[in-house]
């Protein structure tokens, strides 16, 4: 007698290789047209599927997991971050969360490296005069940025994605320095010439750009908040492909109103979609729509890391990538 085949419901398009694959191995409900589902929405997901597939725009927490049907057994969240899911809600109702860790990390780790060059060397002001017809020629004196090479960049989170960037800033020159809430083992610090600071005060004082790698976690939120953004010299950068909550979006405002920040390259926000409007004005600021990770590849292997993690799961064993209350 063949094996009921589990239901499966996805919040959000996903690549159509990856939704071909899901059609032929579990009875799955793809998500059409491609916009985030209401709470409603994913209350009858919940009460209907045996695996929920959810993406960061998805806040699965206590109250809903409350209304899931008894037949839902796995979260296969279809990305690395799962701030959005309460897991340990999830686990006491006897539920798994899976993620899809590792594989947005050279793609983010480019992501960082292009937002520096941005903002550095002004690459937005000058698409927008090309863009505009405005241009009338090169000038000694015009569009004058900064030199990448022989500048201190701090990493403020040095796990996988961290440690991708630190090689690709060796590569332009700049001098490396983290602060981890765990210091590296040696022979890591000595292959990326990484300088570890035990206090993140002492190194947010002393760097010309401040990379943001960390997730966001109770301890994390508004780790940038007003009192270090106060501690940056006037001519540091600061760059966000992590989470918008790790930095105080107001604070971080004035500070480049102000001058006392030079200028950020922020592909994430604290409040997501929910952009602070004077971000939108300051020439100092290059904004992207959280496109970090955005790579056919990253997208497809991220896909492919779902299928494996339900499918395991639908044998009868532990997901390879089950995520554990607290660890992350």
């Amino acid at each position: 007698m063949p094996t009921k085949r589990l239901s499966v419901v996805v919040t959000r398009r996903l690549p159509q290789v990856v939704e071909t694959r899901m059609k032929e191995l579990f009875d799955v409900t793809l998500r059409d047209p491609d916009i985030a589902m209401t709470r409603d929405e994913l209350v009858r997901a919940l009460a209907d599927a045996d695996v929920l597939v959810p993406t960061i725009t998805d806040r699965v927490d206590a109250g809903l997991l409350a209304q899931a049907g008894p037949q839902l057994r796995l979260i296969a969240n279809y990305g690395a971050g799962v701030d959005h899911i309460d897991v340990g809600t999830a686990r006491s109702r006897g539920m798994l969360v899976s993620n899809t860790p590792g594989v947005v990390t050279e793609d983010t780790a480019d992501m960082v490296l292009a937002l520096i060059l941005s903002v550095t060397r002004r690459i937005p002001e000058g698409l927008a005069e090309m863009q505009a017809g405005t241009w009338r020629g090169w000038s000694p004196t015009a569009h004058l940025g900064a030199r990448l090479g022989g500048r201190r960049l701090g990493i403020l989170g040095m796990g996988r994605i961290g440690q991708a960037v630190a090689r690709r800033a060796r590569a332009f020159g700049l001098q490396v320095h983290y602060h981890n809430r765990r210091r590296l083992r040696p022979e890591t610090e000595a292959e990326l010439e990484a300088t570890y600071w035990e206090s993140l005060d002492q190194m947010l004082a002393r760097m010309d750009i401040i990379s943001v790698n960390c997730p966001h976690t109770p301890s994390t939120f508004h780790l940038l908040n007003a009192r270090r953004l106060k501690l940056l010299k006037p001519t540091a950068v600061i760059v966000n492909t992590s989470r918008g909550e790790v930095i105080d979006e107001n604070a971080l405002t004035r500070g480049l109103r102000e001058g006392s920040i030079a200028g950020a390259g922020l592909d994430v926000y604290e409040h997501g979609a929910d952009i602070n409007p004077r971000l939108r004005e300051l020439p100092n600021v290059v904004l992207l729509p959280h496109m970090g990770s955005a790579t056919l590849e990253g997208r497809i292997e991220m896909g492919e890391k779902v299928i494996l993690n339900i499918k395991t799961f639908a044998d009868g064993h532990r997901p390879p990538d089950q995520v554990v209350p607290g660890m992350l």
